[in-house]
């Protein structure tokens, strides 16, 4: 299977249209032509406390859905080309989530596990500053805190 026939576009999806299990599996049977010897992958989850130390009940996530599907495929296209990757995404999801819950998957595929090694961490850092993705912190207390990063 070629990596162009991926079911999921890089994108923001609601937790109803996209099925992370079955993305992730269908990256474990794609062949990229057999050129791809590493692949890895990050999943972000709902955390139960805050970084100051504040217990969250939930988290809620909204996004200017065109600029942040648009942004989201413009850092997976200069992280790719960067690194030679043969395969670089990521997939936001946006509603609200419980402790525990994954919130994004991110994934480099490529030749060597030093061209995915250097790449899945900017894929990362770029997704938590450059898209519309607005990140709400609710407390257990009825506080909340819309988070910057």
């Amino acid at each position: 299977m070629k990596s162009d026939r991926i079911i999921y576009k890089p994108g923001v999806y609601s937790r109803e249209d996209i099925d992370f299990n079955a993305l992730f599996k269908q990256f474990l049977d794609t062949d990229f032509d057999n050129e791809v010897g590493a692949l890895a992958i990050f999943i972000g989850k709902v955390k139960s406390s805050s970084r100051e130390g504040v217990r969250v009940s939930y988290l809620e996530i909204e996004t200017y859905k065109e600029h942040a599907d648009k942004t989201l495929e413009k850092i997976c296209r200069e992280v790719k080309e960067k690194h030679g990757l043969a395969y670089a995404g990521i997939w936001h999801l946006i509603g609200r989530f419980s402790i525990g819950e994954p919130l994004v998957m991110v994934i480099a595929a490529g030749r060597s596990r030093q061209e995915v090694f250097r790449a899945l961490p900017e894929l990362v850092e770029r997704y938590k500053k450059e898209p519309a993705l607005f990140k709400r912190e609710v407390y257990v207390n009825g506080s909340y805190r819309w988070l910057e990063e």
